[in-house]
């Protein structure tokens, strides 16, 4: 074999090679494997707690006027891997497009987990889907998280 061939082969290899890795890394990255839960901490909402967002800070006013302070949060924004484990009343294991179809004129969503005490001291932990239409959020579904 030629020197020049012999070159050829070599970066064609090593082209293979980097790019294998490239997609390989690519792949476990955005959704190669399964969403982690626990990645996303236990955040407590009490009269001190300052809210991230619109979202937020509704949590922490329906608590204060429940009387429910403190509740517990865990924000997942628009993970869509949490939302393929996402089971609600309406909703099981929807999709970004399920959603644009379910609510018509969605600009964004997001998946939150609430934790609170009950009157007879049991945790409660729900899971809800929040939709913005009309520039406002609204809660678009209830339910749980699978794990």
């Amino acid at each position: 074999m030629s020197k020049t061939a012999r070159l050829i082969v070599y970066f064609l290899a090593f082209d293979a090679l980097v790019a294998g890795a490239y997609f390989g890394y690519r792949a476990l990255s955005k959704g190669g494997g399964a969403a982690s839960l626990e990645d996303v901490p236990w955040v407590t909402v009490d009269e001190a707690y300052q809210p991230a967002n619109e979202v937020e800070a509704f949590i922490k006013t329906d608590a204060e006027n429940r009387g429910a302070l403190p509740v517990y949060i865990r924000n997942f924004g628009a993970d869509e891997k949490v939302l393929k484990r996402f089971r609600g009343r309406e909703l099981a294991k929807p999709t970004e497009n399920v959603l644009n179809l379910f609510f018509k004129g969605m600009a964004d969503w997001m998946v939150v987990d609430i934790k609170y005490k009950s009157e007879n001291d049991r945790d409660v932990v729900r899971t809800v889907l929040y939709v913005l239409q009309n520039k406002q959020w609204r809660v678009g579904d209830s339910g749980s998280l699978i794990q």
